[in-house]
């Protein structure tokens, strides 16, 4: 399976973006799809994951409210909508697959990752 994310960019406080990620390969159809970040000097955290149908979902107490996880298994795509974006987003987001995917999961149990999209919210 190979993940590519893209959507980052520059984006002032309060503003949004939206995050995609498309996989490809023998795509596992009902893993779980996910979105991690890692800010400079801090480790690689949680933020929000899918299930395979797009019925459930969860989110880091830190964004929710705020971003919206989604999944279009006939794209094989998932999104990440972010609204009322912080400076504290700024990060490398990074989308993963795993069969399950909760807030406790830890980056070491992920089965793969795609390279990481950046997103820089200014003050």
């Amino acid at each position: 399976v190979q993940l590519q994310a893209s959507g980052g960019g520059l984006v002032q406080a309060g503003g949004s973006l939206r995050l995609s990620c498309v996989a490809s390969g023998r795509t596992p159809s009902r893993y779980f799809m996910g979105w991690f970040r890692q800010s400079p000097g801090k480790e690689r955290e949680f933020v929000a994951a899918v299930n395979w149908s797009g019925e459930i979902t969860v989110y880091a107490d830190s964004v929710k409210g705020r971003f919206t996880i989604s999944r279009d298994n006939g794209k094989n795509t998932m999104y990440l909508q972010m609204i009322s974006l912080k400076p504290d987003d700024t990060a490398v987001y990074y989308c993963a697959a795993h069969p399950l995917i909760i807030r406790t999961t830890t980056p070491r149990d992920i089965d793969y990752w795609g390279k990481g999209t950046l997103v820089t919210v200014s003050s």
